[in-house]
């Protein structure tokens, strides 16, 4: 499995926002872009910033969205394609398959404190999906589907903590989190409005229609 494993808040400050990639921390005074919310690098809080030009534009919305995700090129180009084959807003498509991929599903209910976490959790086999184990992260997940913490994975304490964190919270509005079972379900497909992550996608398919 193809990961990234640079440094991740590199990443937040070269976008110049959050993207809330190293869970809980993100949200305290440890988070990196709090202390430091200029670009990376020796002079990155002094180098004058040039006019973007509108594929600058667009590439970074890509990378935006595959760093958000934790997807790798090759991947994240599938997912357009598949996008484009799809009925539909090609861009609402892309996002919705990103969104529906079983890693993000876990973080989303709040199974897991990021999508690295999620990730890592999905391969060690600790959840099933409608009664059988899936370990495949990118596993696309679908309406009425059942996500269910593994009996013996109750107790692991970043699930654990995550969940009793996220129970007051509540979950995006098309997944449904049930914490003291242990359950959450996929009540529908999402819409654009239902998704809540900070991406233009019209930029990323400008890009890949050049």
């Amino acid at each position: 499995m193809a990961t990234y494993h640079g440094p991740r808040c590199k990443q937040c400050r070269r976008h110049g926002m959050k993207l809330f990639l190293k869970g809980q921390r993100c949200s305290t005074d440890k988070c990196a872009f709090e202390r430091r919310a200029y670009g990376p690098g020796e002079h990155g809080n002094t180098r004058r910033r040039r006019k973007t030009t509108e594929y600058g534009l667009q590439l970074r919305e890509k990378q935006k969205a595959k760093r958000i995700y934790g997807v790798l090129e090759k991947q994240f180009r599938n997912y357009y394609k598949e996008a484009e084959r799809q009925k539909g807003v090609t861009g609402v498509n892309l996002m919705r398959l990103l969104e529906l991929r079983l890693d993000n599903v876990i973080y989303r209910l709040g199974f897991a404190p990021s999508r690295s976490a999620a990730r890592e959790l999905v391969v060690h086999g600790h959840f099933l999906v409608n009664g059988r184990k899936v370990d495949i992260p990118s596993y696309l997940v679908k309406a009425t589907d059942e996500i269910t913490v593994r009996d013996r994975s109750k107790n692991i304490p970043e699930i654990k903590e995550s969940v009793d964190g996220k129970a007051g919270v509540g979950t995006v509005e098309w997944l449904e989190l049930d914490p003291k079972k242990f359950i959450g379900r996929v009540l529908d497909l999402p819409s654009k409005a239902q998704i809540p992550t900070p991406v233009n996608e019209q930029l990323i398919v400008n890009y890949y229609s050049r």
